[in-house]
């Protein structure tokens, strides 16, 4: 029996064009697992931490899709959810559109093991050292997996800066991992590793506070504030 195609889905969520080859991507990925292999098996734990969540998802496969698309169009019918609860009106309109957006062409009917592998355990999404080992040419698709970060420049930082925050020099917490530009964004600062440095939400929710203080947008907004701070406080006239 002959094998099935690579699905497009997949191609694009390990990042390659939709019509590259099946032979020409089995290749390259073949070369990827020979050059590395994921940190969690010798570590035993994923050092990525929620940054894997900024990388994509392999594609659920048709018969699971077709599984859940048949349980939402069962409780449109029954108005009931699985656990028995009614099916509210938000919950109803939801299911609709998903229902009505369904494809099952849209999903694969399997996934070769060995892109499989390339999938976190934990959280499911393809682990960022297949992304990252080699460089690919940059599409719309890897480019709106971070918006302002690339996922290379987040993984830099964090292993430079240890998971260690800049400004309070305490253990950051996967749940309040930020990125801090040194020289602001708005003010013509880089997106790159020189510029960012790792560091608590809180930390960084402060550290605007202040610069909202010290920091002027514009000089003329500025010699305003000046002004208006003399008109409330005027100088006495020396004597």
């Amino acid at each position: 029996m002959p094998k099935r195609p690579i699905h497009r889905s997949i191609k694009t969520a390990l990042g390659y064009e939709e019509n590259i080859r099946d032979s020409e991507l089995l290749r390259d990925w073949n070369q990827r697992l020979e050059q590395i292999c994921k940190p969690c098996w010798e570590l035993k734990y994923c050092p990525y931490g929620p940054l894997v969540e900024e990388f994509p998802l392999l594609p659920v496969l048709r018969r699971k899709a077709e599984e859940h698309h048949a349980y939402l169009k069962n409780c449109l019918e029954t108005k009931v959810l699985g656990d028995g609860r009614p099916l509210d009106d938000q919950r109803k309109q939801d299911f609709e559109e998903r229902v009505s957006a369904f494809k099952a062409e849209e999903h694969p009917e399997e996934i070769p093991p060995i892109l499989e592998e390339a999938a976190c355990r934990v959280f499911g999404h393809v682990c960022p050292v297949f992304l990252i080992a080699e460089p690919l040419t940059e599409t719309k698709t890897r480019r709106a997996h971070s918006r302002y970060i690339s996922n290379e420049v987040m993984l830099k930082v964090v292993r430079r800066d240890g998971q260690v925050c800049q400004i309070c020099h305490q253990a950051v917490p996967d749940n309040q991992v930020e990125f801090d530009h040194i020289i602001p964004f708005s003010r013509g600062g880089t997106t790159t590793a020189e510029n960012l440095r790792l560091v608590h939400a809180d930390c960084n929710r402060e550290k605007g506070d202040v610069l909202d203080h010290i920091l002027h947008p514009s000089p003329i907004e500025h010699l305003f504030e000046i002004q208006q701070e003399d008109k409330r406080s005027p100088r006495q006239k020396k004597r």
